[in-house]
């Protein structure tokens, strides 16, 4: 392999490489940086640089190679970025809002943590939309950033900045977050793979606003990347209980044992609620025409038992509660007034939907009633399939849209649909906490933008998910880099 293709390596090969000396982890630093100083500012995905420091680390992990130490991390060396939401000594934690721009935390978050004792070297963090809240990447401190493909168009969010350094080669691994699809729809946009955990199996503390300890709900924190084998490798670097759990708690996750003929995969393709473009549709075909190929049952009619509207609205309900329970007091103020003209004690659902973004108690209790429901329905859907095969977004990457966000929409088929309507296919895995891997399928025929589906398998199936995303891989369902930056 050329010293120049490295930059698009795995992980997983980057690690050996640097363990066997046929490139120093301070080499592949500097290629790395050549490739960001170069591309970087048309781009904008890496936000935050501490090179000195990484260049410490760089050339003591290759000393440790040369003096035969034994004792190496399975990232030992591998030079790597992080969403700029981690905490990470050094570096601000902003999440794009102005008014954390001064907020340099005094410690790693634990997932930054246990990337650095791995042997991890990272030097840089990757762009977010403000509060991480939109399926584009831009804010008021760090800019817009540009889809590799077509910089007229998003990388996706809110892991976007992660997701585009990615697939620009100036990294070898990242992590990003998901509460809406924030990993899977970048990974999607970008061509890559992308894992979004069972919740909480990798614990989020240090990925929060200053001063918060508690793990918020739906929201998890994973890896992207360039091939299945090292979303494997990071889950297993990351994930594990906190240290509050960890007197009585292991995780012991089930692995992929089936062969290929003995899967069950159930395809959900397409729905009236939440309609897909006929160019991502055919693309969840062509997975699936491929898995059956290779022996596995495929069932296209499956479903949870277990009605629609109850899944979407208890995601939609706990989403509002979860995305609004920290927002400054004057805000919530205003929005309580807004809302005052809805009677609280109406119990229909239009109402509670209305209310969710400033939920009481007692109505959070009743949404999480529903998604318990929801995640038992799943339980007994997964009883009898191994995964479903699903759209991750409606659309392929669409242009910047910096309007309101009550004003934006995406075209599916040639019609406008509602910007937020593609939740549906984010919530599947969100909501009843199922983790879930994005894998690239290849460019569109006809705007030659990269697309991805996603595997939802059972909660703690994460291996079982990113193994068949592999089994894929392997099928020829891999990144490719960008060619104007080959």
């Amino acid at each position: 392999m050329a010293k120049s293709d490295l930059v698009f390596a795995t992980a997983v090969d980057l690690a050996s490489k640097i363990k066997r000396q046929e490139v120093s982890s301070e080499e592949l630093l500097q290629l790395f940086w050549d490739r960001v100083d170069r591309y970087n500012p048309e781009i904008n995905a890496i936000v935050w640089q501490i090179r000195d420091q990484a260049l410490d680390l760089a050339k003591k992990a290759d000393q440790q190679i040369r003096h035969g130490d034994s004792n190496l991390g399975p990232l030992h060396g591998v030079p790597m970025t992080v969403k700029e939401s981690y905490d990470v000594v050094d570096t601000p934690t902003t999440w794009g809002i102005p008014m954390l721009k001064q907020n340099f935390p005094q410690q790693d978050a634990l997932a930054i943590k246990r990337l650095k004792e791995a042997g991890a070297i990272i030097f840089g963090k990757t762009n977010v939309p403000f509060g991480l809240a939109d399926f584009q990447s831009y804010n008021d401190i760090y800019g817009c950033t540009n889809n590799p493909w077509d910089l007229t168009r998003s990388p996706g969010g809110s892991s976007g900045g992660s997701a585009a350094a990615l697939a620009m080669g100036f990294t070898g691994l990242d992590s990003g977050s998901d509460i809406g699809g924030s990993i899977r729809n970048p990974a999607h946009f970008c061509g890559l793979f992308g894992h979004k955990p069972t919740w909480n199996l990798i614990p989020p503390r240090g990925h929060s606003p200053p001063g918060i300890l508690a793990p918020p709900d739906l929201s998890a924190v994973g890896p992207l990347a360039r091939s299945a084998h090292d979303l494997t490798l990071a889950m297993e670097v990351m994930m594990g209980p906190d240290e509050i759990q960890s007197r009585g708690l292991r995780v012991e996750l089930p692995e992929l044992t089936k062969s290929i003929d003995e899967l069950k995969i159930a395809v959900w393709e397409n729905d009236v609620v939440a309609p897909v473009d006929a160019k991502v549709v055919q693309k969840v075909r062509n997975v699936a025409n491929t898995l059956e190929s290779l022996g596995a049952h495929v069932d296209w009619e499956a479903r949870p038992d277990i009605s629609i509207d109850e899944i979407l609205r208890s995601y939609q309900c706990l989403l509002n509660a979860t995305l609004h329970c920290r927002i400054p007091a004057d805000e919530f103020r205003q929005l309580v007034d807004d809302l005052s003209d809805v009677d609280e004690f109406d119990d229909s659902p239009d109402s509670k939907l209305m209310l969710s973004p400033i939920a009481r108690y007692r109505d959070w209790v009743q949404f999480h009633e529903a998604r318990t429901r929801v995640r038992w329905a799943w339980y007994e859907f997964f009883n009898k399939f191994d995964v479903l095969l699903a759209p991750i977004m409606a659309t392929s990457a669409y242009p910047h849209d910096h309007g309101p966000f009550g004003e934006r929409t995406i075209t599916v088929n040639g019609e406008p649909q509602h910007y937020f309507k593609q939740l549906f296919w984010a919530g599947l895995a969100i909501n009843a906490y199922l983790p879930s891997t994005v894998l690239p399928t290849g460019l569109c025929e006809v705007d030659h933008l990269p697309i991805g589906v996603q595997l939802i398998g059972p909660e703690y199936g994460d291996m079982i998910t990113i193994e068949i995303a592999h089994i894929l891989e392997q099928e020829g369902y891999r990144f490719t880099p960008p060619p104007e930056y080959c």
